[in-house]
Parts: structure tokens; sequence; C-alpha cells
């Protein structure tokens, strides 16, 4: 007999996700002398945080982890609560139900399916840009609106997807004439649109984006992105 790492088999590529989950729940939560195959059900959420932030950084391979304002609003997401504080959320446990069993509210996906599909998006095509910190990424819709709706127009921001799994949208400001103001969303780009046309080139086509929040011009923030233009390309 040896001792190995956990491992599970699979039967289809559509059950890896699931298969990801139960292994870093393992990795992370299992006592070194347990009875085999028991794993506790509930674990406190600064534990989660930290395997969330351990398995971020080395599966995109960077050294800028999350940050505290991060993991309020995945305690949100994960906890469905809009009312706690950041002190309020240290002292729960979360369960492994609510990591990769229960549906999020109004979506058809878990907390976990919605986790990896980041990871992925994030590891293809914004490694640069999140390690640049030009990517919030992890903030709501609703915060958002909240941080951009007193900034000029033109201020915009990014952020992970609410709605789909593995998207990156863009968030602008858009003052009318009488001086009230608008959030748009632009529609999520996923990884295959990232691989036809870059994140930072897509960006400088977009004429209503001038600052990324909170006052960098946009040429300044991301213009080491920026791929040189053939001449006469279209």
């Amino acid at each position: 007999q040896v001792l190995s790492l956990p491992i599970v088999v699979i039967v289809h590529g559509n059950q890896d996700n699931n298969a990801k989950a139960t292994v870093l729940w393992d990795n992370a939560f299992s006592e070194i002398d347990r009875v085999p195959f028991v794993v506790a059900e509930r674990v406190p959420w600064e534990k989660m945080c930290d395997t969330l932030n351990l398995k971020f950084m080395a599966e995109v391979q960077t050294t800028k982890g999350l940050l505290k304002e991060h993991y309020f609003f995945l305690a949100q997401k994960i906890f469905n609560d809009h009312s706690a504080t950041l002190k309020d959320f240290q002292s729960r446990s979360v369960s492994w139900a609510q990591f990769n069993k229960e549906i999020l509210p109004g979506r058809g996906f878990t907390f976990w399916q919605w986790f990896d599909g980041v990871l992925d998006l994030t590891k293809r095509c914004l490694k640069s840009y999140w390690s640049d910190r030009l990517i919030i990424g992890f903030i709501s819709k609703q915060y958002v609106c909240k941080l951009l709706s007193t900034e000029p127009d033109g201020t915009f921001l990014l952020r992970f997807s609410d709605s789909e799994i593995g998207g990156v949208t863009i968030a602008h400001v858009i003052r009318g004439k009488d001086g009230s103001s608008q959030v748009e969303n632009i529609q999520p780009f996923s990884a295959k649109d990232l691989s036809i046309r870059s994140l930072g080139d897509r960006i400088r086509d977009l004429g209503q984006l001038r600052n990324l929040y909170p006052n960098i011009p946009k040429d300044q923030a991301f213009g080491s992105h920026y791929n040189k233009e053939q001449t006469g390309k279209d």
C-alpha cells in the first residue's frame, strides 16, 4: 500500500470542473492523520480565502494575489448575503454544498464553476493585465455603479462577469448633457473573443473609454498592452 495525493476518475471532459473542486477541497482541508476519504463538510471562510488565493496565484502564475475587497465580494457571492460586513464573514464557515453543489441565485452554475471560469480566462488571456493591477475583477455591478457614478465621462474599470462563466466586462460612465450619469456594462468578452483581438486593443478601439478608474489615461495604463498595428490593415 502507498499513500497518494487525491485522484478523481472521470469519464467525460464535462466532469473536469467538479473533479477539480473535489481535489482542491481534499488537498486544502483534509487532516494528515484522517480516516481515508474523510474531509470536513464545513471549513472556516478565512481558510477558504487562503485556498482560493493560493489556487489563483498558482494557476495564473502571478505574484499578485487577491485583496481584502476581493474576498468581501467573493463572500457576498458564496453566502448570498449583501448586508453583512467584512468582519461578519470572517467568523463564518462555508460548506461543500455552498462551494460546489448549490446553484448561485438566478444563475445556472455553482460558485466554484464561476470561479474556475475566472481562473481559466485570467490564465489564458489576462495574466499581464492582472499582474499590472489593471483589472479590479472581483467586484459587484452594484458597487461599480456606486464607484463610477460621480466620475467624469469616459471613466471605466474592468470586472469579471457575474452572469457568464469566464467573461470579463468593461463598465464605463456616460454623462448626459444635463449632467446626469449612467453606468453602462459592455457585453462580456470570453477567452475566444480575446484570442481574436486582445483586451488592450479592444480598449484602444473603444473611443468612449478615456480614463481607467480612478484617473489614469487609458493609453498610459494600457499602452504597453497594445499590439503594433500593421500598416494598411483594416
